[in-house]
């Protein structure tokens, strides 16, 4: 790769100056003072036929959401054929405050696969730097299948597709009839999203949507993508940069997945997706760092350090794997927590800046709940803990009733689509015995997500989306955003799409939790100043997050969730300059976070 040998971000110009870069056809260059060159690699001309012909649409806005504006258009659903089907996508965004000194639009992924796009910018205004929303446009885009875009819908009514997911009722199965009834349900379900589900199931590949932002790119007026993408939102912005590579203004993923290990290139498509990517490696390690500074700690700051938290830990989920734990309530019912419920819940703590509370006490509640030698004081007060723990995922958990509810869809739509997979469904019980080998507690958790994927249940294919390379040089520089204890998208992602794509910046983040921007000031500076400016990090680069495992023991500030509605956000109105921010609601990379069982 040549070497890079200065910035040119202070003279106002994108890109890095190169030596020794030999300018071909497949190049775009721009000459700046000296006759140098900016090197970039251009849009192939299969990218160029497909997207640019097809004729710039007028968004026709309207007031939406009481401080935003919405729009619908419909693109082409396959763009081999750009006056054949197409299919309706849904636009919006928050206008820049200030739009006299506007820079133009910055378009805003929440991850998922699944996640709404117009949710996610009409958040903004809660977790974006101010200075970001003065100069851009906010612009989220429902990618086709998903939210209020034209939905993918596998099933032709509620009662076929609650029949198909009867067996994926749980956060992942670890008992043998468990395994067999998700293995029958992942079959159901990748069958009925090959045929059902067509059309639009097998136009949902991460390719198709970035050609449909380059074709809404041109229809806000900017000559060139300004893109912030949260976890697989990461895969989506790599997409862009290697198909688009000419028309990337400034590109920042956050919560990185590693490109070649999502889609599986070559003989790696028959290995599992998790193996590949070893989210799990993630999620353990942040674990056991969490014990071990629990221990550190001491038991005024976390309860299992009067033994030892590893094994302590370990003691639970040996316990509730032999005999899970039963809850009655005389007014809400029978609740039974399992080792699956537990270990879900820990996962969903750990995506955020607090998740070490939620390590330390539900652990230490269960321990007390699970041992009969405990006294009835803190046996009671630990069950009105776990209770109400139990009581909230229960009004939280996703319920496949009237109307239909398409999430799970949209999340396999995308993956199973996109990304190579095993053959046999049936497999997927020894994958997930190998990765809770290599990574306890949460391999078999992320293993089971794509099993409805199996090539021969999810037989509908893309014959466009992008095989790759994952490796061209931008026209911008990427700012590629990884933080060492994310426990859904492993820093090691990061670090290889930093070194796979040559004109990158990787900036490292010690902070907790899923993604770093809005846990870390310093990310957050980082950031905007390369949105606003874009001026790089220096190379090496590594914040500090703000909240620190046991550190101060500071009240959990706010942090919108991804479920929040539209409507809600709505009738709060968008918060004023200079107020407190919250975190950005990102979608977890996971169909499914734990659920508990309601008898």
């Amino acid at each position: 790769m040549p070497r890079p040998i200065r910035s040119l971000a202070a003279a106002g110009l994108v890109g890095v100056l190169l030596t020794g870069a030999a300018v071909t056809p497949a190049a775009a260059s721009t000459t700046i003072g000296g006759g140098a060159a900016i090197v970039s690699h251009r849009t192939s001309i299969a990218e160029r036929m497909r997207v640019d012909r097809v004729p710039t649409p007028k968004l026709d806005w309207y007031r939406c959401y009481d401080y935003a504006e919405c729009a619908t258009v419909r693109l082409p659903l396959d763009y081999d054929q750009p006056k054949g089907a197409t299919t309706e996508i849904a636009v919006l965004r928050v206008k820049a405050r200030d739009q006299k000194r506007k820079i133009g639009s910055l378009f805003l992924n929440p991850g998922g696969p699944g996640g709404s796009g117009t949710s996610i910018a009409l958040a903004a205004p809660y977790f974006l730097g101010d200075d970001v929303l003065d100069r851009f446009d906010v612009v989220g885009v429902d990618p086709r299948g998903v939210g209020a875009s034209e939905q993918v819908k596998c099933f032709s009514s509620v009662k076929d597709q609650a029949r198909a997911y009867e067996g994926l009722s749980v956060a992942f199965p670890y008992t043998r009839d468990e395994e067999k009834a998700y293995v029958a349900s992942s079959i159901a379900v990748g069958k009925a999203c090959s045929t059902t589900g067509k059309p639009i199931s097998g136009a949902m590949s991460t390719a198709e949507v970035a050609r449909d932002m380059d074709v809404l790119r041109r229809a806000v007026g900017d000559k060139r993508l300004t893109y912030l993408g949260f976890s697989y939102g990461s895969i989506l912005g790599q997409y862009y940069a290697n198909m688009f590579p000419d028309r990337v203004r400034a590109l920042v993923i956050d919560g990185v997945l590693d490109a070649t290990a999502w889609f599986g290139v070559g003989t790696a498509g028959d290995v599992g997706q998790e193996e590949r990517m070893r989210s799990a490696q993630g999620a353990h390690k942040a674990l056991r760092e969490i014990l071990k500074r629990c221990k550190t700690s001491g038991v005024d700051a976390c309860p299992l350090a009067s033994g030892d938290p590893v094994a302590l830990f370990e003691t639970v989920t040996k316990r509730l794997k032999a005999n899970p734990l039963v809850l009655e309530d005389p007014d809400l019912g029978e609740f039974t927590f399992t080792y699956a419920d537990f270990i879900g819940a820990i996962l969903g703590g750990l995506y955020g800046p607090y998740g070490y509370l939620d390590v330390a006490y539900l652990t230490y509640d269960l321990l007390m709940l699970t041992d009969p030698s405990a006294s009835r004081v803190t046996r009671d007060q630990a069950r009105a803990s776990v209770l109400q723990r139990a009581v909230t995922a229960r009004e939280q958990a996703r319920a496949y009733d009237f109307p239909y509810e398409n999430g799970l869809e949209a999340f396999l739509g995308v993956d199973c689509t996109d990304a190579n997979h095993p053959r046999d469904a049936a497999s997927w019980p020894a994958q997930a015995a190998r990765a809770d080998q290599r990574d306890p507690y949460f391999g078999r958790l992320w293993t089971w997500a794509s099993s409805p994927c199996a090539r021969d249940s999810w037989t509908v294919r893309d014959e466009d989306r992008f095989t790759g390379p994952f490796n061209r040089r931008t026209y911008s520089p990427v700012l590629v955003v990884g933080n060492y204890w994310d426990p859904a998208t492993n820093y090691a992602g990061a670090v290889a799409a930093a070194r796979l794509l040559p004109n990158s910046r990787l900036l490292a983040s010690d902070n907790w939790g899923h993604t770093a921007y809005g846990t870390s000031a310093c990310v957050d500076g980082a950031v905007d100043a390369y949105l606003l400016r874009l001026t790089l990090p220096k190379p090496g680069k590594v914040c500090h997050g703000d909240v620190q495992p046991f550190e101060d023991l500071p009240e959990p500030e706010a942090a919108l969730r991804a479920d929040t509605s539209k409507s809600d956000l709505a009738a709060q109105g968008a918060p004023a300059r200079g107020e407190a921010k919250q975190l950005p609601p990102v979608v977890a990379p996971l169909p499914a976070v734990g659920t508990l069982t309601v008898r």
